[in-house]
């Protein structure tokens, strides 16, 4: 679709109009114009909207649909809709599947189903057979067939020698190992965090320490196997002061935040609401403050939704049994800026894209279009009217928001939320 963006704010500092208002023209998927003005030329659609600010698309390195197995949670293609609408123009989803994504086959799959959307999606290939933790995955084949990253999802890797060989092996091939720390003979059937909220309410712990350790251990392998190492999802100050002593070793490793970490805390608990139950979970408000300045001092790589959609079967029960997940896409956007400003926003949302593999579109001339459109100034109340996924366990309802997304331009598809 060709069309004309009109009176547009530019954030990319990457760009030389940026912090500028411009119209761009858009031919075939890609930037043919910026200027103060542009004339329609064959009467295409023009994008017009109150405040509208551009940027270049926005990356999430942590979503979950649920197909293939768990298409009652979400489809790729309804899932990829959703991102779109929600101002992402690439995702890196987790194979957390039913079959698991563990092989070449099953890569091949996803991509084939993702084909013709406008958010471009990048699969994660388990890094276990069966994400069992016993033995390693078809890496090099899933690598082949499209695999950007290989993970556990939220399941950690108790063995570490099999950590060890994964970093070793990847190496061959520059692979991308992402390591969940999560010690399970420390966390064991917790389901919040160890602290004076969980005590209070009489829910099972799951301590600081159980990720903290993993993380230390997993920092040691790396340093003696080189390699490339992403942490997702950290959630406490200690983790922070970790990662940020390794990077200063020279360490290849890199990590990200949910965004619900950065914006909640375990006393978000009081009514045990399931929306909540999330993991890693919610932690203090000490955590939330260094999770904030380590993502400001570029300790943190990048903000991730983790959107994860549950059943209401899985969610509409008792917390202890309730599964762990929250749906972010739409809620992200807005969540973040109520913490930084917009230029840092945008930041957070596209910094991981060379960790993963994932072009860099700058706003200019000749480049090819992947933009995400949004006026940064509004104020609203998420409510379940705003979700478009399957699910609706979004740890965000009923949260006042800043800033709205107005869709994204991206594969020569225009995406456009009605408001």
């Amino acid at each position: 679709m060709n069309v004309l963006i009109k009176s547009a704010t530019i954030v990319d500092v990457q760009s030389k109009h940026h912090n500028k208002k411009r119209d761009i023209l858009i031919t075939s998927g890609k930037i043919e114009k910026i200027a103060a003005t542009i004339a329609n030329p064959d009467n295409r659609k023009e994008i017009k909207r109150d405040n509208l600010h551009v940027s270049q698309g926005w990356f999430d390195s942590s979503v979950s649909f649920g197909e293939p197995g768990f298409e009652d949670r979400e489809t790729i293609k309804n899932g990829l809709k959703v991102a779109a609408l929600s101002g992402f123009t690439s995702v890196a989803l987790n194979p957390n599947t039913n079959p698991v994504i563990d092989s070449k086959a099953d890569i091949e799959f996803v991509v084939s189903q993702a084909k013709g959307a406008a958010t471009s999606l990048y699969p994660i290939g388990a890094l276990t057979q069966g994400s069992k933790g016993i033995d390693l995955a078809e890496l090099y084949d899933m690598k082949q067939a499209g695999a950007t990253a290989f993970v556990d999802y939220q399941k950690s890797i108790e063995n570490p020698n099999l950590l060890k060989l994964a970093l070793q092996y990847t190496q061959g091939f520059n692979g991308l190992c992402i390591a969940f720390a999560n010690d399970t003979a420390i966390s064991r059937n917790g389901v919040a965090n160890e602290d004076v909220s969980a005590t209070t309410l009489g829910l099972k712990g799951i301590p600081a320490l159980a990720e903290e350790l993993h993380i230390a251990r997993n920092l040691f392998l790396l340093e003696y196997t080189g390699g490339k190492l992403h942490i997702p999802t950290v959630s406490t100050a200690k983790s922070v002061t970790l990662i940020k002593e390794a990077k200063k070793k020279g360490l290849n490793v890199s990590c990200s935040v949910a965004i619900h970490n950065l914006f909640l805390t375990d006393d978000a608990l009081e009514r045990f609401d399931t929306n909540y139950k999330l993991l890693p979970p919610l932690r203090t408000e000490s955590d939330r403050k260094a999770l904030l300045k380590g993502l400001k001092e570029g300790t943190i790589d990048g903000v991730t939704s983790d959107h994860n959609p549950i059943d209401v079967e899985h969610k509409k029960v008792e917390f202890d049994h309730a599964l762990f997940g929250s749906i972010g896409l739409e809620s992200c956007f807005g969540m973040l800026q109520k913490h930084c400003t917009t230029e840092q926003a945008i930041t957070y949302l596209t910094r991981l894209k060379d960790v993963f593999g994932v072009p860099t579109n700058t706003i200019a001339e000749g480049n090819k279009a992947a933009i995400s459109l949004f006026n940064p100034d509004e104020t609203w109340t998420f409510t379940e009217d705003n979700i478009y996924s399957a699910s609706k366990n979004a740890s965000a309802l009923g949260q006042k928001l800043k800033g709205r997304v107005y869709g994204t331009y991206a594969n020569k598809k225009l995406t456009l939320n009605i408001y």
